[in-house]
């Protein structure tokens, strides 16, 4: 099906085919609703109708789409279309893994342990989901152009309660990097991943993988019989820990490996810094092989019957030979034979004996009880009535009611699938939901903040907020609050301070610049101006004399710098008429009939420091004028009898005339 072109899910054109791989075909392809470029693994035409495929295909989804890491693949969305199942993920730019060993051959040692680290991180999440790989190859890691090693094709990734490693009698992965119990077809967990990560770092550091043959039948079985040439034989640069990691990976028995990722992680981080310490700890165990039993030939018989004879003949009477003796001792041959047929029919009959007593003794198999759902006593009851061994691991569980069971190992697949009744089983029991205490972040930084609830089992969910108090990068408030019991793995609101959210600005130079311009570079950079005035009589009347800030300094946007602008004054003038009835509180006084006589009346008027109006006029004189000069506002000041009557200000800018009453 040519599928270039085409939109699948109502958002994601196809570009072009860019690889393919056992059970699906990957395109390049343009999410239209994002805009971005993205990658499209569609299940291929022959598997579209076998159910068990699909069910296979959307558990690489679901399994894949709930890890989160920096080292895996990230899957973005799953879906069905007609007949095309598709995931959607990331678009990676880069090559594989092994493209890059076979184009360089061996790789740096440290290089090739920077990458074991990131892809056993990668594993870590994973086995810590209950999430097995089940194929890691050089083929399955992408190395991007920044050297970020991406774990991709979780296909055969399942839950590890419920992994095998064969479906429908098709053994899944790449035989050259499989475990020796996938080899066998038996059941899988993290340590085989660990051990076909071993393989991969043997692959990188000696440009070959340990196992090789002309079918995979015969590297299968190589990987469950031979012992690894040790990689250290093939690249002598190699350092001794890395040596003894690889080959401690590689153990065949899964007890003999890393009992974890995490494990394994911290031996490659010390191989880092101590390539030639001796910290890896190993541990051998005894395996018991078919030993090849030698043929017995005529020679072996004759000797066997001389010795026979010669014990014989010491050691007991001599007898007279019957006819059988002396017809044996004129044909020996054929007293070889009869010797001969008659120690075949002795080991036919042992090894019969031998089958009798040990099907008497051998286990049987028994129908494997479902115990999931059950209570734990339930569970154990069932277990004990059929005579099972068990082990009882409890777990926390949000979804599973406590004491009851989760799952069981080996996992139960329905009526009619048998066990032997000297098996194990092992049962996943619910503890409940584990609860957790939210501690005090307030006031942290996010960093410590976030540590901090990792501690307590919470993931941090990061809320900016603008803060006229608190500095950027500071806790401002945390939601749920202190020392609230939740849920472990809930997320926690934390507000975190960005500062007032508003832009910063530089204050330009203003001094020089007239009124106008000032305003200008101010409003350029988000400033406001506000105007003063002041005369300074040698500069230039209306360029700016002072500015409130200085220049180079920093200002929220918005505010507002003061300008002192120079504004020299011009000399005016204006007419100042002095009221002196009014200012001495005159009245007429009749004495006999007959006025009295009016009485003189001193006026002085200063202007500021000046007397500019010195005279004496009588007291009922209503009005006075006097011509007053200067700039701007003047003070004047009006005495009568050298008794100060007023005290007025005129603006001369705007009045010409004054009258003081």
């Amino acid at each position: 099906m040519i599928l270039e072109g085409k939109i699948i899910g109502n958002r994601y054109e196809i570009i072009e085919k860019i690889g393919s791989g056992g059970m699906a075909t990957v395109y390049k392809a343009r999410d239209t609703a994002l805009n971005r470029f993205v990658a499209i693994k569609i299940l291929r035409e022959e598997f579209i109708t076998d159910e068990e495929f699909i069910k296979r295909f959307n558990s690489e989804a679901q399994a894949a789409a709930s890890l989160t890491h920096n080292n895996i693949v990230q899957i973005y969305d799953v879906g069905q279309e007609d007949n095309l199942y598709f995931i959607v993920m990331e678009l990676i730019q880069g090559k594989t893994l092994k493209e890059i060993i076979v184009e360089d051959g061996a790789l740096p040692w440290k290089w090739s342990l920077n990458i074991a680290i990131q892809i056993a991180s990668a594993l870590e999440v994973a086995h810590k989901n209950n999430i097995v790989h089940r194929d890691i190859k050089p083929h399955n890691i992408i190395i991007t152009e920044d050297g970020i090693a991406k774990v991709m094709d979780f296909g055969i990734a399942k839950a590890v309660s419920n992994s095998t490693i064969t479906a429908f009698g098709t053994t899944i992965g790449s035989v050259h990097y499989f475990s020796p119990e996938q080899a066998r077809g038996g059941f899988t967990d993290a340590k085989s991943d660990i051990y076909s990560l071993g393989v991969v770092m043997y692959e990188m550091l000696t440009g070959r993988v340990p196992f090789d043959a002309d079918t995979p039948v015969s590297v299968a079985l190589k990987h469950m019989q031979d012992k690894p040439v040790e990689p250290i034989k093939y690249n002598p640069n190699i350092p001794f820990a890395v040596n003894k990691i690889i080959m401690k990976a590689m153990q065949k028995e899964p007890a003999a490996r890393y009992a974890s990722a995490t494990e394994m992680l911290k031996d490659l981080g010390m191989a880092l810094k101590n390539p030639e310490g001796e910290f890896v700890d190993t541990m051998e165990i005894d395996q018991q092989y078919t030993q090849v039993m030698p043929r017995i030939t005529d020679d072996m018989l004759d000797n066997a019957k001389e010795d026979g004879q010669e014990e014989s003949e010491d050691k007991k009477p001599k007898k007279k030979q019957g006819k059988l003796a002396k017809y044996f001792s004129k044909h020996p041959r054929v007293k070889a034979v009869v010797i001969g047929l008659a120690v075949l029919l002795v080991l036919v009959a042992s090894i019969f004996i031998t089958k009798f007593i040990l099907d008497a003794s051998s286990p049987k198999n028994i129908d494997m009880p479902n115990l999931v759902g059950l209570t734990r006593t339930e569970a154990e009851d069932k277990l004990k009535e059929l005579n099972l061994q068990y082990e009882v691991i409890e777990e926390f569980n949000k979804d599973v009611e406590k004491d009851r069971v989760i799952s069981q190992d080996p996992e139960y697949r329905g009526e009619n699938y048998k066990i032997l009744d000297n098996a194990k089983i092992t049962i996943y029991v619910s503890k409940g939901t584990e609860m957790t205490v939210v501690p005090k972040i307030a006031g942290m930084t996010y960093e410590e903040a976030e540590d901090a609830l990792e501690e307590a089992g919470l993931v941090a969910n990061k809320v900016e907020e603008t803060s006229q108090k608190i500095e950027a990068g500071i806790v401002i408030k945390q939601d749920p609050k202190e020392e609230t019991e939740i849920e472990k793995g809930s997320q926690i609101s934390v507000y975190v301070s960005i500062g007032t959210g508003i832009k910063k600005v530089s204050v330009p130079y203003l001094i020089g610049s007239t009124e106008d311009q000032a305003k200008a570079k101010l409003s350029e950079v988000g400033l406001k101006a506000e105007v003063v005035n002041e005369e300074d009589t040698t500069k230039s009347d209306g360029t700016v004399l002072k500015q409130s800030v200085e220049t180079g300094s920093t200002l929220d946007e918005g505010s507002t710098v003061i300008i002192t602008v120079n504004k020299i004054s011009q000399m005016k003038s204006a007419t100042v008429k002095i009221n002196v009835r009014n200012l001495v509180g005159y009245e007429q006084k009749i004495e006999n009939g007959v006025p009295v006589e009016v009485k003189k009346a001193k006026v002085r008027m200063v202007v500021g420091e000046d007397t500019v109006l010195n005279t004496e006029v009588d007291e009922d004189t209503e009005s006075i004028s006097q011509i007053v000069q200067g700039k701007g506002t003047i003070t004047i000041k009006v005495y009568i009898n050298e008794v100060l009557k007023k005290t007025v200000q005129l603006d001369l800018d705007k009045n010409t005339s004054l009258t003081i009453e």
